[in-house]
């Protein structure tokens, strides 16, 4: 290649702000659509703060890609900035559970968070006791701040329930004596507060709210908000409508909406094409879907691969031929474990117990790829457990095509 030839893109000739479009870009209040009364009502439980009182405890429902954080994280800076307006030393701190599930975890993402310079004291990542990430918190909240809001994402991944009831508890069990703190706990299970120990349960479900899916002009308002990420002229008429009929009759996702408006674009790029068009958008979804569903199951072992794909198999067999209606159809552990058994001998490899592989399911259904009921089979066959696949199971077949050697 000459020097002369250009290797890279001098000038996007589709995008002008691509960030608009990315899964981790937080919106400015101008860009937040179709959750108004949301974001009153949050506002309203922890409205006290700004006055120096407790907020409520929150507890926000909702599937994935309902707003649920977006909200949160919008009325939590706005609440900082109102009560600093009314002289209230406020802060706000965000954990992840997901990735920070373990009490200890937890504790330090949100010690970190509301530590400052003035404070002398230090947060290490790791190397102390739980207790004294817990004392440390407790002095940096006393000293530094008048309320605290602390947001636990994904709460329904924390591993038990001690944290929770560190936080909702502390005033009252003379940890703070000064500083006031609310828990905004957010979570896509609709039963997760039916397994909460009953003393956190009735301390920090003061407030609940359900967010509901977008609905498909919402999601059409939502991506016109970021049509500015494209250059001017770049997207034809069809494609924002197309895509949000796809996703809400499908999920009412706005990320995944999101998400299939940026990969459109790509697509447009990969193609050299002038506009985005509408036929790109089923491109988009398809491309979408696989690559998070590749993103969940990176990292994951072999075995936890063959177990998926039985089930994938055996989900896709059972629609060959049947009547519409059977795609979420479940099937117990031992069939599963039938065909998991022939895959290993087809990859050459040993297979794992049945209690492993019951294990290995139970983690697909952490991650909200499979779905777990338990049902009675009568005196005669007792209970038994089935699974149901929640991803569309032709994304999952291409992936672990790919994935599995």
């Amino acid at each position: 290649m000459s020097e002369s030839d250009d290797l890279f893109i001098r000038e996007d000739p589709i995008f002008v702000n691509k960030e608009l479009l990315e899964i981790n870009h937080l919106p400015d209040e101008g860009r937040i659509v179709g959750r108004d009364e949301e974001i009153s009502q949050l506002a309203n439980a922890v409205n006290p703060g700004i006055f120096g009182q407790s907020p409520s405890n929150v507890l926000i429902y909702g599937k994935t890609g309902t707003g649920k954080s977006l909200c949160a994280k919008y009325v939590s800076s706005r609440l900082v900035e109102t009560a600093d307006e009314e002289g209230v030393s406020a802060a706000h701190a965000y954990v992840d559970c997901a990735q920070d599930g373990t009490e200890t975890q937890a504790v330090q993402t949100i010690a970190s968070s509301v530590n400052t310079e003035g404070t002398d004291i230090y947060i290490p990542d790791k190397g102390i006791s739980t207790a004294t990430y817990y004392k440390r918190l407790w002095t940096i909240l006393d000293e530094e701040y008048d309320v605290v809001l602390i947001m636990l994402d994904e709460i329904d991944k924390l591993e038990d329930d001690d944290i929770l009831m560190q936080l909702s508890r502390a005033g009252e069990a003379g940890k703070l004596t000064s500083c006031k703190i609310g828990v905004v706990g957010i979570s896509n299970k609709i039963k997760y507060k039916d397994r909460m120990d009953e003393r956190v349960k009735s301390s920090l479900c003061e407030r609940e709210f359900v967010f509901p899916p977008y609905d498909a002009s919402q999601l059409n308002d939502i991506m016109t908000a970021r049509s500015d990420a494209f250059r001017d002229g770049v997207l034809d008429d069809g494609v924002i409508p197309r895509a949000a009929a796809l996703a809400a009759r499908e999920h009412g996702d706005a990320r995944k909406a999101i998400d299939i408006l940026r990969y459109a674009g790509e697509i447009a790029q990969s193609e050299e094409a002038e506009t985005v068009r509408e036929v790109f958008i089923t491109q988009a979804r398809e491309r979408a879907e696989t690559d998070r569903f590749r993103e969940l199951i990176r990292g994951s072992t072999p075995h936890s691969r063959y177990v998926l794909q039985a089930l994938t198999m055996l989900l896709i067999n059972s629609q060959d031929g049947a009547h519409e209606g059977t795609e979420n159809q479940g099937f117990r552990t031992t069939r599963i474990y039938d065909l998991y058994e022939q895959i290993c001998r087809q990859e050459g490899s040993d297979s794992l117990s049945l209690r492993r592989v019951r294990d290995l399911l139970k983690e697909h259904a952490f991650l909200d790829i499979v779905e777990q009921s338990r049902h009675s089979g009568g005196s005669a066959e007792g209970s038994y457990t089935e699974h149901t696949l929640l991803e569309d199971p032709d994304v999952v077949r291409d992936v672990l095509a790919d994935t599995i050697e």
